[in-house]
């Protein structure tokens, strides 16, 4: 997990025994390695953007939102019908 270096993430690092490397944002480090954390923090902006039309988002079902996110942001489906189709586990045209 690469982060900005907010303790909040480290603690999480540590709790979930996860591999946990930050960038120093105030030096201007901003990549590490394949990550670059500006394009983290847009995917946020763009997440939370969307997330505001709901008016909160129960936590248990936050995995569902993100999957619908996930298929939104990367153009995985361009119709209304396939999201329908999706939504309803049908997959094929």
């Amino acid at each position: 997990m690469v982060t900005d270096g907010h303790p909040a993430y480290q603690t999480f690092a540590r709790q979930a025994r996860i591999a946990h490397a930050f960038v120093k944002l105030r030096l201007g480090e901003r990549v590490r390695g394949a990550v670059h954390v500006q394009n983290v923090n847009a995917y946020h902006q763009r997440l939370r953007s969307w997330l505001a039309r709901f008016h909160g988002v129960a936590s248990r079902y936050l995995p569902n939102y993100l999957g619908w996110r996930w298929a939104l942001d990367g153009e995985r489906i361009a119709s209304p019908e396939r999201l329908l189709r999706a939504a309803v586990g049908i997959f094929h045209t």
